[in-house]
């Protein structure tokens, strides 16, 4: 083999390594899992008109501090002036094939996803530092429109183990064990509007 033969074998080489590095899936904390393209196109846009219809309203923390994020609940919402859980209007039925799909994601029956919050991320929202409330157990998140980079956090003595992804549009995560029990997660503010459905179980009876 003359050599710039060799270098063509190389160079070949080099490229595949390079495609599989940016083809692999991310190192995601244990009990999490990832799923590009849960959906297809048609079935977003199909979601959005519908979400685009929902009464959003601004996202409200304890001491009625407003979010520059706007959520609409559905089965059951977290009452944050109560600090408890209060039941919701039903989860609606252009909702239940993506229950679906979730559920399979989640390896469970749909009928256990019963709550669902669908959250509009518009330009410059994002959401900070935190954990899922105890009562919740599983968590599936669907991206919709926009991607976003999905960051995660735990404390490792006096640093923090950190871990992140981009949650693609169409695509879905599972939180699931130490993933949703000893990890914390947020969002950075985005550049464009981005939906997400959020369909969450409980680790008991509410």
């Amino acid at each position: 083999m003359n050599t710039l033969a060799a270098l063509d074998v190389i160079g070949s080489a080099m490229a595949q390594a390079q495609l599989k590095l940016f083809d692999a899936p991310p190192v995601l904390p244990e009990g999490m899992r990832y799923q590009a393209d849960l959906i297809r196109p048609d079935e977003e846009r199909s979601l959005v008109a519908f979400v685009e219809t929902l009464p959003f309203k601004p996202f409200e923390f304890a001491g009625g501090f407003l979010g520059n994020r706007r959520i609409v609940s559905f089965g059951w919402r977290y009452d944050y002036q109560a600090q408890q859980l209060a039941e919701s209007k039903p989860i609606p039925s252009e909702l239940l094939p993506l229950q679906r799909k979730a559920a399979r994601l989640a390896g469970c029956d749909p009928e256990s996803f019963q709550q669902a919050l669908v959250t509009e991320y518009a330009p410059g929202a994002g959401i900070g530092w935190h954990k899922d409330k105890p009562m919740f157990g599983d968590v599936v998140g669907v991206s919709i429109l926009a991607a976003c980079r999905f960051r995660l956090r735990r404390r490792q003595g006096m640093t923090w183990e950190r871990a992140s992804f981009v949650a693609e549009p169409r695509s879905a995560y599972l939180l699931s064990g130490p993933s949703r029990t000893l990890w914390e997660h947020s969002i950075p503010p985005l550049d464009r509007l981005r939906y997400s459905v959020t369909f969450r179980n409980f680790a008991s009876e509410p």
